[in-house]
């Protein structure tokens, strides 16, 4: 008995240490509690609140937050947070958390309210909204004045500070968006086409890939699986996009982080059987998810940086 009541403690402190952030959110200490769905939004909020207030994220890791659904202990966030941040535009659409969602007093859909404001700024892929907007970095940049307000209205004290670290935040966002167009643009125009797993990158390529004022930019990026990846994928989606690889002589597809690659491997025997040798980037991109910690692309920023200089390193190659 005793025995195992040493083994029970000592697993409870080593869960605590490793979830030390997520353990200070649960507690009663006055400080306002924000929950972000995903990663990158956790990030900004993170950068702007500092240790004023307690943070944490629902879709951690390699989840896909297209399809997460609400597991023992999300329900304790849910009623712990004071605000909730999400991205909207219909990413979050497993029905258990859109439920949570749209109930919570505080939920506040960051996607949903820049649309309020610029319609023309988002995009539609196959009649529905394409939510990865935060592969723009200005336009997701756009999202922090309504964090910042938020925070604001719950912790009135302290709404300069967070005013100000909003501030330096979207100039430290639009300083390195500038930096990262430049370095991408290195790449000649007729190699900037990217392939990659699921439909994630649009925004990316709108930004990024394409030319000034260039009307035919969507035609820079296309992927065999659609905006959400548990959707179901078919034989016309595996030759359009080979088709599109040995139209424009692209050698290299880019898989992602949280979805396997069976469909880059089917696409990649296709095209050797119509003589293009197509490889598999050793790699990958980040599309709905960040790095965890030491991989360098842990923060929303590090992120985008790693996706730019893996499509510079590979894309140049050609």
């Amino acid at each position: 008995m005793k025995t195992w009541i040493i083994r029970l403690l000592i697993s409870c402190s080593a869960f605590a240490c490793s979830k030390a952030p997520e353990n200070s959110f649960m507690s009663e200490n006055g400080k306002v509690k924000v929950l972000a769905t995903t990663a990158m939004i956790d990030d900004l909020v993170a950068e702007i609140g500092g240790e004023e207030i307690d943070h944490t994220c629902l879709i951690v890791g390699n989840l896909d937050p297209h399809s997460y659904e609400l597991v023992k202990g999300d329900d304790e966030k849910f009623f712990r947070a004071d605000l909730i941040f999400y991205n909207g535009l219909g990413l979050e659409h497993g029905a258990s958390l859109c439920e949570h969602l749209e109930k919570h007093p505080s939920a506040i859909g960051l996607g949903n309210l820049l649309m309020q404001e610029d319609q023309k700024a988002f995009l539609t892929v196959d009649e529905q909204l394409d939510p990865h907007f935060w592969m723009d970095i200005e336009l997701f940049s756009r999202s922090i004045p309504p964090i910042v307000i938020a925070l604001s209205e719950k912790d009135p004290d302290r709404a300069a500070l967070y005013k100000d670290r909003g501030e330096t935040l979207r100039n430290k966002m639009l300083e390195k968006d500038r930096v990262l167009l430049e370095k991408i643009q290195t790449i000649p125009p007729e190699k900037r086409y990217l392939v990659a797993s699921h439909d994630a990158f649009f925004y990316f390529a709108r930004k990024y890939l394409a030319e000034s004022k260039e009307e035919n930019w969507a035609k820079r990026f296309i992927a065999p699986e659609g905006l959400a990846p548990d959707g179901q994928m078919s034989v016309r989606d595996i030759q359009e996009v080979s088709t599109f690889l040995c139209e424009h002589q692209i050698p290299v597809v880019f898989p992602e982080t949280n979805i396997n690659r069976d469909a880059l491997k089917k696409i990649v025997a296709v095209c050797r059987e119509k003589g293009l040798h197509v490889k598999i980037a050793p790699t990958p991109l980040y599309g709905d998810t960040m790095g965890v910690k030491g991989t360098g692309a842990d923060t929303y920023l590090e992120m985008i940086e790693h996706n730019v200089h893996t499509l510079v390193d590979q894309l140049s190659k050609q």
